[in-house]
């Protein structure tokens, strides 16, 4: 299985999936109350005497997209952790995730919505790897007075090896390479699309696509198929 070649072929998604995605965008263009109360509580943070509070309240009045985010991540990407034995759901999701940013927060202050939400996902899939791992490093149930059963393939229940490198290649990308690449390969929007969403010209997605692709191939060329040539897509 070349994991390295369908994480990097991931096709377009058609309009209407696009325009569903963007619904749980974290930097959607058209401003709504969520966005506006958040930047709002952005800018107030800058209150070092009562920073605490303040996150505890942006949290609060971000909850429900936050919870969005969640779902969409959990079930469209790991939905294999919304199954037995570990049957996440979103709300399990989103309480770890909070307190994942109520830590975080201490240190970090993300200057406006595209950074809060570009953190709040960075430590979903923190978690969500996390759990993913440790799911992989479980041993089989075995019912008492049975032979032990034997262990499923790798690719039908659990991560292998090279898939766990490729995500956190992924995640070490630098942070604008990340966001582009995450963006169209990962989520499937358009250059377009993503340009809008990360507020840069259509060529600047392009090229940090680009990017991001030399950096994964550099960092994980042992897992291409041998005589395999990089396509520089």
């Amino acid at each position: 299985m070349h994991e390295l070649g369908h994480v990097l072929s991931v096709p377009r998604a058609n309009v209407a999936a696009a325009a569903a995605r963007r619904a749980y965008d974290p930097a959607a263009m058209a401003p709504d109350p969520t966005t506006i109360v958040v930047q709002r509580y952005l800018d107030a943070i800058a209150d070092e005497s009562r920073a605490d509070t303040l996150v505890r309240e942006l949290l609060d009045q971000s909850v429900r997209r936050l919870h969005m985010l969640c779902t969409n991540l959990l079930l469209r990407r790991y939905p294999r952790l919304a199954r037995p034995p570990v049957n996440l759901r979103p709300e399990e999701l989103l309480s770890a995730v909070v307190e994942r940013l109520l830590k975080a927060m201490r240190a970090v202050r993300p200057g406006n919505v595209r950074q809060f939400f570009g953190l709040a996902s960075q430590h979903m899939r923190w978690e969500l790897n996390e759990l993913a791992r440790n799911l992989d490093n479980r041993p089989p149930p075995v019912t008492l007075g049975e032979e032990p059963a034997a262990a499923p393939p790798p690719s039908a229940s659990r991560l292998s090896p090279a898939s766990v490198r490729i995500l956190e290649a992924i995640d070490d990308l630098p942070e604008d390479e990340r966001e582009a690449f995450s963006l169209v390969r990962i989520q499937g929007l358009s250059h377009g699309e993503a340009a809008d969403v990360l507020e840069v010209s259509t060529k600047t997605v392009q090229r940090r696509i680009n990017r991001a692709l030399l950096l994964l191939a550099e960092g994980l060329h042992d897992l291409r198929p041998e005589g395999a040539e990089s396509d520089g897509a």
